[in-house]
């Protein structure tokens, strides 16, 4: 199997991304993952925890039994849309393969829309040989770090289906699923499974009832969203200096102040489009000023 390196200019997707329902599979650690780790601003030690969370998990079960301590290796994320739930398991996968060096790490991204199809059974047995068979294999040959975005895309609420205008399939799908799990966490107990989700509702109870760790992920408050906005600014300003100017102390106070309810991804992309809002500027990133920041904030605010 292909090797892959830390350096993103040499890195190679491996093999099985060619294997409908893989997004990306790569080595770990990975420095675009890092990057993306030092992108998330989360509460006081939310981070720190999660790694704390994923490594215990990991010790804990290759010396307990899971007849003693039924850990299933699974860690889900839950909130709102654009707080960062994504980058974060990305961020985290990487930072648990730094922690725990001296074993060769494989993360694997699922497309949990490449598992269905509007034919009966093929959602079924794209789900069984998922994880009966391509994440089986990649678990049987080292540790491994599978992110499911959009888990309820595949895990859905049982409960909250019809029959009549649901197929049978999609409750055969996610049986499959849940066994697929439960078997991962008995014979690989080197398997972290980190699911997101922005419908904790959506998801079926079984799924959350063997998750190890249910973390929401809240909307950024103040002090996040200065950060945020500081992170972002600076590297504007390091392509285009003249964006130095809103990076003021009373400029960044007065955003975070003005920008209450946005989520990450606004707040960054609320930079981008006040680039464009200074009159007379032409879209000149250089010529962005503290009013036009704000202006772009309020405006995101609106469109909520």
């Amino acid at each position: 199997m292909t090797s892959l390196t830390a350096d993103p200019e040499t890195r190679q997707r491996l093999p099985i991304c060619e294997i409908p329902g893989i997004a990306d599979a790569r080595r770990l650690p990975d420095g675009d993952f890092t990057a993306e780790w030092d992108s998330i601003i989360l509460p006081a030690d939310m981070k720190h925890r999660l790694v704390r969370t994923a490594v215990a998990g990991f010790q804990l079960r290759e010396k307990v039994t899971f007849s003693a301590l039924p850990l299933h290796g699974v860690v889900l994320l839950v909130g709102p849309p654009g707080v960062g739930k994504t980058t974060l398991a990305r961020g985290l996968a990487d930072k648990v393969a730094r922690v725990a060096t001296g074993r060769q790490w494989t993360f694997v991204e699922i497309d949990p829309h490449g598992l269905t199809g509007s034919m009966l059974g093929r959602s079924q047995r794209s789900v069984d040989q998922l994880f009966n068979t391509v994440l089986a294999e990649q678990a049987a040959a080292g540790p491994l770090i599978v992110l499911f975005d959009e888990v309820e895309t595949v895990f859905t609420n049982r409960g909250a289906l019809s029959m009549d205008t649901n197929p049978i399939d999609v409750h055969r799908a996610v049986d499959a699923a849940l066994v697929g799990i439960d078997r991962l966490a008995r014979e690989h107990s080197n398997v972290l499974v980190i699911a997101t989700s922005n419908f904790a509702d959506a998801i079926d109870p079984a799924l959350a009832s063997r998750a190890d760790q249910v973390i929401t992920v809240p909307l950024p408050d103040a002090d996040a969203r200065r950060q945020i906005l500081q992170h972002t600014l600076l590297a504007v300003a390091e392509a285009f200096p003249g964006a130095r100017r809103v990076l003021a102390a009373d400029v960044l106070d007065q955003a975070a102040y003005v920008s209450d309810g946005l989520d990450g991804r606004r707040l960054r992309k609320a930079v981008a489009a006040a680039c464009a809002m200074t009159p007379g500027s032409n879209g000149d990133p250089d010529q962005i000023t503290g009013a036009a920041l704000m202006a772009a904030l309020e405006e995101f605010r609106e469109q909520r």
